[in-house]
């Protein structure tokens, strides 16, 4: 099922966060430096300014001074100028401004005033940038100029920053996200494309669209890929049925051939059991050669058209019922914990035969006085079933190869069987869309089929 994270783990969606980060970083970056020299120059002119005119001022005779003073403020409509005259102890005489700031140093360089400056014309401004100078005859003359218009500049930089990357990664994550849904799509197809690969239908072959770019040159690799196996496995995979189907009808005819040559001769007689050997052994390469054809037969996947809802527990039981006089005459306890189970799509007989054969290696390689347990679970994806038994167990190195025909463990050369049982188990798991695990349990070998619904495969 599709997710609309998704979207995001794709390569396109990754290369726009990518790229999206860094241009927002740099975006930053060149935004700060751009108001960091922004402010550096306007401050520094306003504070030449300022300090220019209080020098300046201070240079005029009395009447000419107020005059400009005076000019100096009404001609500023937004009453942004002010100043103020103050006595040598710092008593004010005249000006919009009634007291002397600490902040200011008389004959120093221009101050920030941050809280403002007491005035009696009722205007109040937040940050202040002022100047004081001493007159000839001891007096103080202030002059100042509300400069919270140039520091506004960093409140208005910073907004425009913020829009931009507003207007900048919003619009490339909408377009990452577009980008990224058209091959999403198609790797989700390919996904799904595989699934009836996986399961050993080799005739299915990769979508590929008209597009003809890195997707489809990559599923068009795969699928002259799959070509090449389907035909190799298909001239194997003939070798051995021809083999085994024209080797089946004289192994028959020799069989039944030994089978009257043994009638002729006495039943203790020594010929009699040689030729019951050879029996024993014309029917161990009969059931071999049946194995063979049968795997072949399970591995055509259109058996799975004879797919119907089977009771899981019922196989379960009858295979109980089955080997439990086999497992009492070995003196082995053959357990069955069986909770209720939900009704899964499957092949009756099949699973019968898988099961069977999963509790049938059980009991073989379980020694005398050991155990074996058939235990079931329920799960939301599908049912579990484990065959465990306290037999030698499988090493880790051979749980793969043991589901291969014909392989058998050197420690159980000596022990009766074709090495094709568990080739059928996991052809009928392959052909359910199941899996088959192999691992520990508490005293030996824990073989689980999880029989996965496929509507949650």
């Amino acid at each position: 099922m599709r997710r609309l994270t998704d979207n995001w783990r794709s390569t396109t969606a990754r290369l726009v966060l990518i790229y999206g980060s860094f241009f927002a970083l740099w975006g930053i970056v060149v935004i700060g430096l751009i108001h960091w020299q922004a402010a550096s120059y306007l401050t520094r002119v306003s504070n030449e300014l300022i300090g220019r005119q209080a020098n300046y001022f201070s240079m005029l005779d009395e009447p000419t001074r107020r005059h400009a003073l005076n000019d100096y403020v009404s001609l500023e409509t937004r009453q942004l100028n002010a100043w103020g005259l103050f006595d040598a102890h710092g008593k004010p005489l005249a000006g919009t401004i009634t007291a002397l700031p600490s902040q200011v140093v008389i004959n120093g360089p221009v101050a920030i005033v941050p809280q403002g400056l007491e005035r009696n014309d009722g205007h109040a401004h937040v940050s202040v940038r002022a100047a004081a100078v001493r007159l000839d005859d001891g007096r103080i003359l202030l002059v100042s100029r509300d400069t919270s218009i140039v520091d506004r500049i960093g409140t208005i930089i910073l907004q425009a920053l913020l829009w931009g990357i507003s207007l900048t990664v919003v619009p490339g994550l909408l377009g990452g996200w577009l980008l990224a849904r058209g091959p999403l799509r198609r790797v989700h197809a390919i996904r799904e494309a595989t699934l009836p690969i996986m399961r050993g239908d080799l005739a299915q072959r990769l979508p590929v669209s008209r597009h003809g770019d890195e997707l489809d040159m990559l599923a068009g690799i795969v699928n002259a890929m799959l070509d090449e196996i389907e035909r190799l496995l298909g001239e194997v995979k003939g070798v051995c049925d021809n083999i085994a189907h024209d080797l089946r009808t004289p192994l028959t005819r020799l069989r039944a051939r030994i089978y009257r040559l043994q009638q002729q001769f006495d039943e203790g007689s020594s010929e009699n059991a040689t030729l019951e050997a050879c029996l024993v052994d014309t029917d161990a390469l009969l059931n071999r050669f049946r194995a063979l054809l049968r795997i072949s037969e399970l591995e055509n996947q259109q058996r799975r058209a004879g797919f119907d809802q089977v009771d899981l527990a019922e196989i379960l039981q009858e295979v109980h019922a089955l080997y439990l006089p086999l497992a009492e005459d070995r003196g082995q306890q053959l357990e069955l914990e069986l909770p209720p189970l939900p009704p899964i799509r499957a092949d009756r007989h099949l699973l019968l035969e898988a099961f069977s054969n999963l509790v049938g290696n059980a009991i073989k390689f379980t020694p005398p006085g050991g155990h074996v347990d058939i235990r079931a679970r329920a799960a939301e994806d599908g049912p579990w079933v484990d065959v465990c038994d306290s037999g030698p167990g499988i090493p880790d190195d051979q749980r793969v190869a043991v589901t291969r025909r014909f392989y058998r463990a050197e420690s159980c050369r000596s022990t009766p069987g074709s090495g094709l049982g568990l080739s059928i188990v996991s052809a009928i798991a392959r052909l359910h869309g199941y899996t088959l695990q192999i691992a520990d349990s508490e005293n030996g070998a824990r073989l689980s089929l999880h029989c996965r619904d496929a509507a949650s495969a």
